[in-house]
């Protein structure tokens, strides 16, 4: 093994993401290496498929993971979705909900966007006037918002959506695996994650899955989708029928983790894993409380799997995460945006969800808080 790769060493993963991976999704990485046609693993990939409505509770035969990381599912949706000149509504809490806007713009929409303070949860009652105003072909929304520890009331904006008729894209790469996620009974049509959080798998795949009156709106585009590698139309070569036609060579190896971590989640249960989410993240507020600090998210709207806790008074931000990391091999995330230097970001996803990641990490925060 090459030198540099002998200096790796196990971290705790207790930052927005990657999260830490389970031995079994480990052992699916390292099998051997088979052809992207091969018939063993067309299986796989259907049976990925089949877990990915299962996990996202839905009948879209469209749905499949996107090969590259969430971001890779961002740009599938709104490419295969945008033409230029169509109204889109974006709904901004945080920093994935502007790079929507950004993805958007570039493609030529006429972005409009409602905008909330860092760290509140958008209010339904502002999507609803803002329908009243204007025709919208897609809104758009982060159900878990990575960089603020923000849970958007998703299912309550589906159906106001559903009443004005427009797209409903939604953003769940933090929660899906973590929380419950309804896609067909939020009345989402576009809806993308990514395996690095609460699928503890690692960073390379976004599962997306698209409504039929998505794949209508994809049927009926004036003009081709602007991206060849993102391309549903073609993807769907590949991804679907007896017969499968050479797109792009898939991740193959990747492909066998996600669909090692989906059975996973599959075999305990998704209600089991997300109340195990829900204890974990409360042990972890306890503990936080005890030291002291406190939580930037009011109650209702907080994430289990990914909490922004305030800075004490006086104390070095990153010299706390850089000894974290240095002296206790652990890692969180820094606050982003409006909030750099005023919050940590301490996630709590898939196989990092244990109690004794909690006890480890509040055991690590008090040492170094008590050093001054």
């Amino acid at each position: 093994m090459s030198e540099s790769l002998e200096k790796i060493e196990p971290i705790l993963l207790m930052g927005p993401g990657p999260s830490c991976v389970p031995p079994e999704v480990y052992k699916a990485l390292a099998l051997p290496t088979i052809g992207h046609l091969d018939p063993v693993f067309i299986t796989i990939m259907d049976e990925v498929k089949s877990h990915l409505r299962t996990l996202f509770i839905t009948e879209n035969t469209l749905t499949l993971p996107i090969s590259g990381t969430g971001s890779a599912g961002m740009e599938t949706c709104f490419v295969n979705l945008v033409e230029p000149g169509d109204r889109v509504l974006i709904l901004i809490n945080g920093v994935f909900g502007q790079r929507m806007q950004d993805v958007a713009t570039r493609l030529g929409a006429r972005v409009d966007a409602l905008e909330y303070p860092w760290g509140e949860p958008v209010d339904p009652e502002d999507v609803f006037r803002k329908l009243k105003e204007n025709d919208y072909k897609i809104v758009a929304v982060v159900h878990a918002e990575t960089s603020t520890g923000v849970k958007n009331p998703v299912g309550a904006i589906g159906e106001i959506i559903r009443e004005h008729g427009a797209l409903y894209l939604v953003d769940t790469v933090t929660s899906l695996g973590g929380i419950e996620v309804e896609v067909d009974g939020w009345h989402i049509d576009a809806v993308y994650s990514g395996t690095q959080k609460c699928l503890s798998c690692p960073p390379g795949l976004s599962p997306v899955s698209f409504s039929q009156r998505a794949i209508e709106t994809i049927e009926s585009r004036q003009t081709k989708v602007p991206n060849w590698y993102l391309d549903l139309s073609m993807l769907l070569n590949y991804w679907q029928g007896e017969t499968r036609t050479y797109h792009h060579t898939a991740p193959i190896n990747m492909i066998y983790a996600l669909h090692q971590s989906l059975t996973l989640i599959l075999e305990t249960g998704p209600s089991s894993v997300y109340d195990r989410h829900l204890q974990q993240h409360q042990s972890l507020v306890d503990g936080l409380e005890g030291l002291g600090l406190e939580m930037l998210v009011s109650k209702p709207f907080r994430l289990p799997m990914l909490n922004a806790v305030k800075l004490p008074e006086g104390i070095d931000e990153a010299d706390v995460r850089k000894k974290l990391r240095m002296e206790h091999k652990i890692e969180i995330g820094a606050g982003l945006g409006p909030l750099a230097g005023k919050i940590w970001r301490i996630g709590l996803m898939g196989h990092t969800a244990r109690a004794e990641n909690v006890s480890r990490f509040i055991t690590a925060l008090d040492s170094i808080l008590k050093q001054g």
